[in-house]
């Protein structure tokens, strides 16, 4: 029961600290931050539009892997932005409805990208296992469905949040002590039981991401059992150098994650300002290596970016002797 002489109100903005115990650094952290989002805005754009333009790349391993760009894209610039206007303009105020907002972006592209290496996943697993059948398996139309599938999951798990966000009642303070909004930090705030949101933020994404880890875990042993059959030793290293930058990916977004989570849920003696410095990188890091990796590992990708920018310095030069 709330008693009345508590105030309860629906405050019309909250107030993001930024990184509390680290706010005379917040101009140095600035920076690291700022050139990892702009580059990761970059890598992602170029890797977006090479796969656009060149038809080599029109395949469906390719569509799934300009989705996690364009998921790598929304979930940085869903935070970052916000996160240099505190450090830099001192700009801590925000909107209750643009909160609410962004917690559903940043929870819905932290499931979205989970499925989208999942389909990743079940791409490579039917080019090693069953190449003969990948054409008919992996057609348009059922890549198309299964993009559908992603989008309308992410939304459908992550929607509910709204409501369970709306619906409580806020008193006596409205800072939250973070650079962007999520889901528990904000119920957090509120003078009213929060039990269904702590299960429902912590059990519903969790359960799904696992699920996605357990099927990803299984796709991977049937291929890497496939691959060690191969007579070829050529079509081994071919077969292993295609799945290791997907492997990488997989690392560099999974690991850092359950490591956020679990320090969240359990690490009690870390600090505050550790955990929130950890919340900021996970947002910003993957994203910016991603491109990298696809770009490194990747032959197709690597000559593609090359012919690309090769294609406009001939516009370049093209256009300035006309």
């Amino acid at each position: 029961m709330i008693h009345s002489n508590i105030t309860i109100f629906h405050p019309a903005v909250f107030v993001l600290l930024g990184i509390p115990g680290l706010e005379a650094y917040h101009t140095w952290l600035s920076v690291p931050l700022c050139l990892m989002y702009v580059t990761a805005v970059f890598g992602n754009s170029i890797l977006i539009v090479v796969i656009i333009t060149e038809r080599s790349l029109h395949e469906p391993m390719y569509f799934f892997l300009s989705m996690l760009a364009i998921t790598d894209i929304l979930l940085s610039t869903t935070t970052v932005p916000k996160a240099l206007a505190i450090f830099w303009l001192h700009a801590h105020n925000i909107a209750f409805d643009a909160c609410v907002t962004q917690v559903f972006f940043v929870h819905t592209m932290f499931v979205g990208e989970s499925a989208i290496l999942l389909a990743m996943a079940f791409d490579r697993f039917v080019a090693i296992c069953a190449p003969l059948r990948y054409t008919t398996v992996l057609t348009w139309r059922m890549v198309g469905r299964i993009a559908l599938a992603i989008v309308i999951r992410s939304v459908c798990i992550i929607f509910p949040v709204i409501f369970l966000l709306k619906r409580l009642p806020f008193c006596q303070t409205n800072i939250i002590p973070h650079s962007y909004c999520e889901h528990i930090g904000v119920a957090r705030l509120a003078c009213a039981d929060i039990t269904v949101n702590i299960w429902y933020g912590f059990s519903v994404p969790i359960v799904m991401v696992i699920m996605d880890v357990i099927l990803i875990a299984v796709s991977y042993s049937l291929i890497l059992r496939a691959v060690f059959r191969l007579p070829s030793q050529d079509a081994r290293r071919k077969a292993l150098s295609t799945c290791g930058s997907h492997l990488c990916v997989i690392l560099m977004f999974y690991v850092p994650s359950f490591f956020t989570l679990l320090t969240h849920r359990f690490g009690r003696n870390i600090p505050r300002h550790v955990h929130i410095l950890l919340a900021n990188l996970y947002v910003v890091v993957p994203p910016m290596l991603n491109p990298i990796v696809y770009g490194v590992k990747t032959k197709q990708i690597r000559e593609g970016v090359v012919h690309w920018f090769l294609d406009i310095k001939t516009q370049c030069c093209s256009s300035s002797l006309g």
